[in-house]
């Protein structure tokens, strides 16, 4: 059942289409990854597409692999992030001008957080055109892990989603976790398309120049935050440590979290462990290559099983295996596909694991990691089955 302002809109056969999404190509994120492959993959289709985006400090001197990029100015956090809702309002408020003023605008594809979704809701309905919403994932769930948000803002992100799902006239969510949990809470409707998520396999790849990096070593890449709980992988390598001394664990991390899992880290001595910066794709996939395992968790009993991180499919495009920590969608992936090693969400479960990559133990092969991640989770791919769902808009 489509949302009432869905009904009401024509059926327009040309125009421009809008991408509306805060984080664009070259911003190292997965989500900016994913909207340059859905822009590249509906431009292939014949689509005119303009990206309405932010100004990017790493857009200085970037060439858009896109026709049309219109960057604005936003608020960003001390780490450069577009995150919290001073930033977002930044980015939502001038987009529904942005919107308003586009000529000959046929539809919108939003991006989340769901506030953006709101301010495209607004605009399609003042401009009489249809939207689609990407779902990445369940905004108002990950907000009831958060520690000190208060029940109004939980409840407020909780009405704001759904009622951006129900006026959609397709939503596109990365995983099947993500669409059952769409339909668990708006109710049965066409209108939800899984279309998987990915990883750019060009720039992830088996072959390549390795980092000059001592000693063996594990790797996390992405975010660390409550539903993560990327703790744990500290609490197993301490344990790994007294067996192979040379050891050593890299995180090239952002989030709420990595502060205070470097400051443990400190505190219990472990001099092998390390913070780094985020790096863009082509950097951070030297040290995937050579690391022994690549580590991703998600915390179970949070409300977020059915998240796959996409640190997953970098890991599996460069070759390198899995150590994937939870009881969720992704250690399924795992398990089923034979990517590395699914575990509980244990600290020795974890450390066995890590072990069992030290000693090269049920280690799957660069080439079936690589073959898995081509067929299966690139995002090239995942981009032209968006642009099928997407067709209710065309």
């Amino acid at each position: 059942m489509e949302g009432p302002c869905v009904a009401k809109h024509p059926r327009r056969t040309h125009g421009t289409y809008v991408v509306a999404t805060r984080l664009f190509a070259p911003e190292p994120t997965p989500a900016a990854s994913r909207n340059e492959a859905l822009v590249r993959a509906m431009e292939r289709a014949g689509h005119r597409v303009r990206v309405m985006t932010t100004r990017a400090p790493e857009a200085e001197g970037h060439r858009d692999t896109v026709r049309d990029v219109s960057r604005w100015p936003v608020k960003r956090d001390r780490q450069g992030h577009v995150k919290g809702y001073v930033s977002y309002l930044s980015y939502d408020i001038p987009l529904i001008a942005r919107l308003l003023l586009q000529r000959d605008l046929a539809g919108v594809i939003s991006e989340p957080p769901p506030t953006t979704g709101l301010a495209v809701m607004v605009a399609c309905a003042l401009r009489r055109v249809p939207y689609a919403y990407f779902a990445a994932d369940v905004w108002a769930d990950a907000t009831g892990t958060v520690a000190g948000v208060p029940w109004i803002v939980r409840k407020a992100v909780r009405c704001m989603e759904t009622l951006v799902w129900r006026r959609a006239t397709t939503i596109l969510a990365t995983s099947q976790g993500v669409h059952d949990r769409i339909i668990e809470l708006i109710g049965p409707r066409p209108s939800v398309a899984v279309v998987g998520n990915g990883i750019n396999i060009a720039d992830f790849t088996p072959e390549g120049p390795l980092a000059e990096e001592p000693g063996p070593y594990l790797v996390y890449t992405g975010t660390v935050s409550e539903w993560h709980g990327a703790g744990i992988f500290l609490d197993a390598y301490e344990r790994v440590l007294a067996e192979h001394p040379g050891l050593r664990l890299l995180f090239f991390s952002e989030g709420a979290h990595r502060d205070e899992l470097a400051q443990r880290a400190r505190d219990r001595g472990l001099d092998g462990v390390e913070f780094r910066r985020r790096l863009p794709a082509p950097e951070v996939a030297r040290y995937i290559r050579g690391a022994v395992a690549a580590l991703s968790s998600v915390a179970p009993g949070q409300g977020y099983d059915f998240a796959v991180a996409t640190k997953m499919f970098a890991a599996t495009a460069c070759g390198t295996p899995v150590i994937q920590s939870g009881d969720g969608y992704g250690n399924r992936l795992v398990e089923e596909n034979q990517l590395g090693w699914s575990v509980p969400y244990e600290v020795e479960e974890v450390a066995a694991a890590m072990r069992a990559a030290l000693c090269g133990e049920d280690t799957p092969s660069p080439e079936h990691l690589r073959a898995w991640t081509e067929q299966d989770a690139s995002l090239d791919a995942a981009g032209d089955r968006a642009v099928t769902a997407l067709a209710p808009l065309f």
